[in-house]
């Protein structure tokens, strides 16, 4: 008979992402639940808690040291005991079933590559524009990144059931991976020598979005065939990323028709 004692704690977990305590989270990891990140105590020296940290790492999930503050802020128990795992609504996918889903219905790749999107409302954001104009799949970092948590399915408006998503170690690599397969790189960027319309979006393309503060990363801006900028305006120089994002795939659609 299942004790609902120990049950209790991984379904409610499952209603807002947030999967808490030592044999919650070591049943996640054993039934293969799909998770974005664990969080541990830093600092701790349990034998259990080392258990959990390997058993992740071997799954390829990320795991991160946090202090006990912040784990207690996250918690909804009460009663972490030291890990908190946050798990992903869908599983991830891989960079080459994405090309290979859009080469099935015989259309050009149009990808959308996320360099270090941290807040999980402007990722689902990105989600729910990339799912209206038909892009083949996004790709995140597996670090310095939001996942897909229950925040950022919410914020997608049930995009992230129908959307690809893939999760790398390194988004610089995976840029040269793209470009080896015929992919085109534009990156979006305020300097960029390219105006947006200018940019021929029309054969296979991946479109990076930089991070809400810094934008793009050093390596990820010189792993882009080209810079694109939106023209401007207004007296503000700068756009939300989700706002940019679904500029460039709209001109994407537009230029594709």
């Amino acid at each position: 008979m299942l004790d609902e004692k120990k049950a209790r704690p991984v379904m409610e977990a499952d209603a807002d992402g947030v999967i808490e305590g030592r044999n919650a989270v070591i049943e996640a990891l054993r039934v293969q639940t799909p998770i974005d990140k664990i969080y541990l105590a830093r600092g701790e020296t349990d034998k259990t808690l080392g258990h959990i940290a390997s058993r992740a790492r071997e799954a390829g999930i990320v795991v991160v040291e946090a202090d006990r503050r912040k784990l207690d802020a996250m918690s909804r128990t009460h009663a972490h005991q030291g890990v908190i795992a946050l798990a992903a609504v869908r599983q991830y996918v891989s960079v080459s079933s994405i090309l290979d889903a859009a080469e099935e219905k015989g259309e050009a790749p149009l990808i959308v590559v996320c360099d270090e999107i941290s807040d999980p409302h402007n990722l689902g954001a990105i989600l729910r524009t990339a799912e209206c104009a038909g892009a083949h799949g996004v790709i995140i970092p597996k670090r310095r990144s939001a996942g897909l948590t229950a925040v950022v399915a919410k914020t997608s408006a049930g995009a992230v059931s129908y959307v690809p998503v893939a999760r790398v170690a390194n988004v610089s690599a995976t840029l040269k991976e793209l470009k080896k397969r015929g992919v085109w790189v534009f990156g979006a960027a305020a300097g960029g020598a390219t105006a947006l319309y200018d940019a021929d979006l029309r054969g296979p393309a991946a479109i990076v979005i930089g991070s809400e503060g810094s934008g793009m990363t050093r390596l990820v801006e010189e792993n882009c065939d080209f810079l694109v900028h939106i023209p401007m305006r207004g007296k503000i120089s700068s756009l939300n990323a989700s706002a940019a994002a679904a500029i460039l795939l709209y001109e994407a659609v537009r230029r594709r028709q």
